[in-house]
């Protein structure tokens, strides 16, 4: 007899085993009662007959209510017709802890509701899921990254200055001065890339955007990478071969998941390099074809991401956005300075931009005139226009939103499901 996790339950077939977790259903009928666990790594319906265990177990089973702890040792068995594919027949059921009236119903609830009920609502399979599928891409990111040899670094979250001007930020006190919750650690990561040439940093950011959208959360997860003498073009490259990794590995490994979810992944399955390219004079003459008022000069919101996306099947770059709607360390093309060396990557199925990224200034006089024009303090710049006084070298990189790549994988309507706590416009609880 072993104590085991549910997922490992094909490698136990027909042993006695224990398991240790929740009751996230219960019913019974006469002699005989069904305790649906899960332990959090899957799930299993065992079977309790009054006539096989004892008066104590019995007693237990009987007692058990929704999302009450239980400790359960039986047989394990192999039943297809079963979700799990397996059933535990019980020789021994004990009560670790029974809960009160659960609050979550299997009625409706509206999102107001669930989320005041958060740190509940994610033991629901579905949120389970959700979050197992964030796991994954975290972890598909990161191995992305060390397979090719980038260094992970960790940027500072109190910072002294905005990355893209003081907007959309949240001010702290810090002791006798004042701080920022970071945006991005993009301007730390080209630091440490004049340090180790490839490197990369995940962690959260903050905007105080006044933003209700479904793609927006006041505190996210951001990956960002860098690296020396790469330009934007070899950029991209880079984008669209991690998101093709993270596709194909949740794809392999976050199947039961994503069935779980109802995802349809025809459309995943297609998310294979090169994606397509449009340029910004491009995306805003097909935008105005499909009866958007945008013009040239603006920048692209939701809406616009939204039509242009569901026009293709794979996430597509726009790139070479106009130098002035973007931020000051961005490099102006050479060929035509109006333009910066950007790019967003946008994902399909009206999910819009996952990415930014572009080729950052290197010249020290150059990026002095932008810091200049965009009205930012100079002097809390002079440690970022040091890179460029002491070796500089053309280097690129790019920051991708965990949550909005994880809404677009998962299929979600909102982003506020894609992390197990969100941080909204009007909510900081639980």
């Amino acid at each position: 007899m072993s104590d085991i996790l549910l997922r490992d339950a094909a490698k136990h077939a027909g042993e006695t085993v224990t398991v240790k977790g929740w009751t996230f259903n219960v019913r019974s009928s006469g002699a005989i009662a069904f305790l649906q666990l899960r332990d959090g790594s899957g799930f299993v319906q065992a079977v309790v007959k009054k006539d096989v265990v004892s008066p104590e177990s019995w007693t237990a089973a009987t007692d058990a209510t929704i999302e009450s702890s239980a400790i359960v040792t039986g047989t394990l068995k192999a039943d297809p017709r079963s979700a799990s594919g397996f059933e535990l027949q019980a020789s021994e059921v004990a009560l670790v802890s029974k809960a009160g009236e659960y609050p979550i119903g299997k009625k409706e609830h509206g999102p107001d509701f669930l989320l005041d009920q958060r740190h509940l609502w994610i033991r629901a399979a579905r949120q389970q899921a959700i979050l197992r599928v964030r796991s994954e891409i975290e972890q598909a990111m990161r191995d992305f990254f060390y397979e090719r040899q980038f260094t992970l670094t960790d940027a500072p979250v109190f910072t002294p200055a905005a990355c893209e001007g003081t907007t959309d930020l949240f001010e702290v006190a810090y002791f006798e001065d004042k701080a920022y919750l970071t945006q991005s650690g993009q301007l730390y990561l080209e630091a440490t890339a004049a340090a180790l040439g490839r490197v990369y940093t995940f962690g959260p950011a903050f905007r105080s955007e006044k933003s209700k959208t479904r793609r927006h959360l006041t505190e996210f997860w951001m990956l960002e990478a860098e690296a020396v003498f790469i330009d934007q073009e070899e950029n991209m490259k880079l984008q669209e071969e991690l998101v093709a990794y993270v596709v194909k590995r949740v794809l392999e490994r976050r199947a039961d998941d994503l069935k779980t979810l109802e995802r349809d992944v025809t459309l995943l399955e297609k998310c294979t390099a090169p994606f397509p390219r449009l340029s910004y004079d491009e995306a805003i003459k097909k935008l105005q074809e499909l009866g958007s008022d945008v013009k040239w000069g603006d920048d692209l919101g939701a809406d616009d991401e939204t039509i242009l996306t569901k026009q293709f099947e794979k996430p597509v770059f726009i790139y070479g956005y106009p130098t002035e709607i973007k931020a000051f360390y961005m490099k102006p093309d050479p060929k035509n300075p109006k333009v910066a060396l950007n790019a967003d990557l946008l994902a399909p199925e009206g999910y819009g931009e996952i990415i930014g990224g572009s080729q950052r200034i290197d010249d020290l006089q150059l990026l002095e005139k932008r810091i200049e024009a965009h009205k930012l303090p100079k002097e809390s710049f002079q440690w970022y226009l040091d890179l460029r006084r002491y070796g500089s070298v053309p280097h690129s990189g790019f920051g991708i939103g965990l949550e909005r790549t994880v809404a677009w994988i998962c299929k979600l309507d909102h982003v506020r499901e894609t992390i197990p706590f969100p941080r909204l416009l009007n909510r900081i609880q639980p």
